[in-house]
């Protein structure tokens, strides 16, 4: 290791790998050093529950991930990332035993919205049409990148998703699509009536039309490892099982930047009370099966679909998110379930599966919501329970003590709400950077926020590489 290294890197998540990949591949001489015993993050893979199940502890599918404009600009297939495809991206199942769908296809999605609703949704998404690398690019890479380019698109974007997703969903006539739409925007734990909640629904959407909501060969762990070989193929080193308390725990460096939360950073570099006001929101309460077969949906679409909705109507999704926000258990929970076994058998045993669900909880809450999450799926899935041969459940509290960036089990890494959601971690045009000019910040804390596409540490590797530019 030199003398004096360009960079380091605290944090091997999929955004500290990428802003390491993204400097080592400037010619910087960069060091990563993560506090567990593997890197990943909340892209990992573990047999949590019996032998030869492998369940992703965290996220397993990845809407943002495949058309990441960070991850297409790496060769990550050569250090063993391959995405895998269900037939479709994702259903969303109603107590009637019917199901709508966000397909590859706009014409299959809008059909399963039925008649008064399809021409809506061609509409709400036709301008957008082909045009996802240009628009991802553009609105991931904010405010990294002073000049889009298409501001006429992005504008035309920003015009339909800035609003409430309540106010978009006002295009459907009848709550199949309202239900969809309002599924869309839970993905990142946010009430529906929040600033720019359209736009959230409206990218997961378009992700699917342009690249399907795939799954990694192997589990999320796949990402995290092609990303670390590639930093060491750079030239980058990576420490594991080194936990960083202080800023002299580190090598000499012309740049510090962490895959942390806003608070751990100011803890670790001395920056006082400068997150003090960064607010972390409601929080996951997950479980990881293993099941003798696949899970036995009423309807038809659910069991070729890689991520199923559970919330049969937008005011039952809309409740479950109100009542986790404000702190309050929902009896009724909304869920997001994933079955990686469907297109990757080497998760399970032959004939046998992985299946993971989780609703959404108080922060820190420390009760258990087994029971609701499995009532739920039994509503639209009658038998399931008796395909049960492990679980494994992971509340607020255990979330945390997985990966340290989930304060309170808030895996979002902060409240997806109000002006936090364009602003993340506080008021500036240079979230990437703080008053302490050779550290940086590129957690999912750091715009656009969460989710395994590794663009918060792309965005970030800019601000530095700026800096080091500068120090030269």
């Amino acid at each position: 290791m030199p003398s004096m290294l360009d960079a380091v890197v605290v944090g091997a998540g999929p955004n500290g790998l990428t802003a390491a990949a993204e400097l080592a591949r400037r010619g910087f001489s960069v060091a990563v050093f993560e506090a567990k015993d593997t890197v990943g993050g909340g892209a990992r893979t573990e047999e949590l529950t019996l032998p030869g199940f492998r369940h992703d502890p965290c996220s397993a599918v990845h809407p943002l991930g495949a058309g990441s404009p960070a991850f297409t600009g790496m060769p990550l297939d050569r250090y063993g990332l391959e995405w895998l495809h269900a037939p479709l991206p994702m259903a969303h199942p109603f107590d009637d035993g019917t199901a709508a769908v966000l397909a590859r296809s706009v014409a299959e999605t809008a059909a399963s919205f039925g008649p008064r609703d399809a021409g809506a949704y061609r509409r709400l998404v036709a301008p957008y049409a082909g045009r996802w690398d240009t628009l991802a690019r553009d609105f991931m890479s904010l405010p990294a990148t002073a000049l889009p380019r298409d501001p006429v698109l992005l504008a035309r974007f920003g015009l339909t998703g800035l609003p409430p997703s309540t106010w978009l969903m006002r295009r459907f006539r009848d709550d199949r699509a309202r239900a969809l739409f309002a599924g869309l925007v839970a993905h990142v734990i946010a009430p529906l009536g929040g600033l720019a909640t359209g736009a959230i629904g409206l990218v997961f959407a378009l992700a699917a039309h342009a690249g399907g909501w795939p799954l990694p060969r192997g589990g999320s762990q796949a990402i995290s490892d092609a990303l670390a070989g590639y930093v060491r193929a750079l030239g980058g080193t990576l420490h594991t099982g080194y936990e960083v308390k202080r800023l002299d725990d580190l090598p000499p460096a012309r740049a510090y930047v962490f895959d942390t939360s806003p608070t751990a950073l100011a803890r670790i570099a001395g920056l006082g009370g400068l997150y003090d006001g960064y607010r972390y929101g409601a929080a996951a309460f997950k479980v990881d099966y293993a099941l003798s077969g696949p899970v036995p949906w009423t309807a038809e679409e659910p069991r070729r679909a890689g991520t199923v909705q559970i919330g049969p109507s937008s005011r039952e999704i809309g409740t479950a998110l109100r009542e986790a926000s404000d702190g309050t258990p929902p009896r009724v929970p909304f869920l997001i379930t994933a079955q990686p076994s469907l297109v990757d058998p080497s998760r399970a045993p032959e004939g046998k599966h992985v299946f993971w669900a989780y609703g959404h909880v108080p922060h820190g809450w420390q009760g258990d919501l087994t029971e609701a999450i499995e009532r739920q799926i039994e509503r639209f899935a009658p038998g399931f329970r008796d395909l049960v041969l492990a679980r494994a459940t992971a509340g607020p509290p255990e979330l945390a003590a997985r990966n340290a960036n989930y304060v309170g089990g808030d895996i979002a890494c902060g409240a997806a709400r109000g002006l936090q959601l364009l602003l993340r971690p506080r008021l500036t045009l240079r979230p990437y950077s703080t008053p302490h000019p050779a550290v940086f910040l590129c957690s999912s804390a750091t715009p656009p926020g969460p989710g395994v596409h590794g663009m918060s540490g792309h965005n970030a590797a800019k601000a530095v590489w700026r800096h080091l530019r500068s120090t030269a």
